[in-house]
This record gives C-alpha cells, sequence and structure tokens, in this order.
C-alpha cells in the first residue's frame, strides 16, 4: 500500500483560495473584505513567481481564477463605499455627480415634462379666448 505525504500547506492553498462569490462575500464588514482582499493579492503574487520559475500547471492555471476573485472582493468593497456614501447624503439639497444617475448626454440635457409644457402667458389666453373648433361631421 502506498501513502502520499504532502506538506499540510499545499491543501490550504486550495481551500483557503476558492471562487469567491459575490452574494457570499456582501454581508461581510470592510475589514474582512479587506483581509480578503490581501490574501487574494498574496496568492497572486505566489503564483505569478511560480509562473515564472515555472511552477505546475494546475498554478499557472489558478492565476485566472486569483484575479477574478480579487475582482469580486474590489467590486464589492466599491458597492459597499458608494451605498454607504449615498446615505450619508441622503436628504441634502446637492447630489454629487457620481451618485447621480447617469443615463446619456442628451437625455441629461433633455427638458423636463413640466418645462416642455409650460405655456407662455399669451398662449395660455390664445387658448383659453379662442378653443379648438368642433364640427359635427355627418357620416
Amino acid at each position: 500500500m502506498l501513502t502520499l505525504i504532502v506538506p499540510s500547506f499545499f491543501f490550504l492553498s486550495f481551500i483557503l483560495f476558492k471562487m469567491v462569490k459575490a452574494y457570499e462575500i456582501r454581508g461581510k464588514s470592510k475589514d474582512e473584505l479587506l483581509n480578503l482582499l490581501e490574501e487574494n493579492r498574496k496568492e497572486l503574487a505566489d503564483l505569478k513567481v511560480a509562473k515564472v520559475t515555472g511552477g505546475a500547471a494546475s498554478k499557472i492555471a489558478k492565476i485566472k481564477s486569483v484575479r477574478k476573485n480579487i475582482a469580486r472582493v474590489l467590486t464589492v468593497h466599491n458597492q459597499q463605499q458608494k451605498e454607504g456614501i449615498r446615505k450619508a447624503a441622503a436628504g441634502s439639497k446637492y447630489v454629487s455627480k457620481d451618485l447621480r444617475m447617469k443615463k446619456t448626454r442628451a437625455i441629461r440635457r433633455a427638458l423636463t415634462k413640466e418645462q416642455a409644457n409650460a405655456k407662455t402667458v399669451k398662449q395660455q389666453k390664445k387658448d383659453t379666448h379662442f378653443p379648438a373648433r368642433r364640427f359635427a361631421v355627418k357620416a
């Protein structure tokens, strides 16, 4: 019977750095996210060293998933920060530009409904004194 003796850190690297899911890390605090980010960045640095020194193919293949994990953690962190800023700015007179709706440039510059439907005093008088004629049409 053949038994393999493998160092414990070998298994830890596969357990610690599985693919993180965004919904799993949304509930974590800022400190936990930053710790997770730091761990992933260290793992990426180790994998890059392994790539340069001619490491195993399994390590080189893990680079992509670790990079994606870093991106997910950063995305959740940035979303949480922006949400905190939104709550702090709620009810204030002005909203900072990064919190406003992006839409398109044309939509942002378009007239509002009130502006588009506004009539001058002269036009209002004209509408009241000379309403549209209604004709009885014989069918």
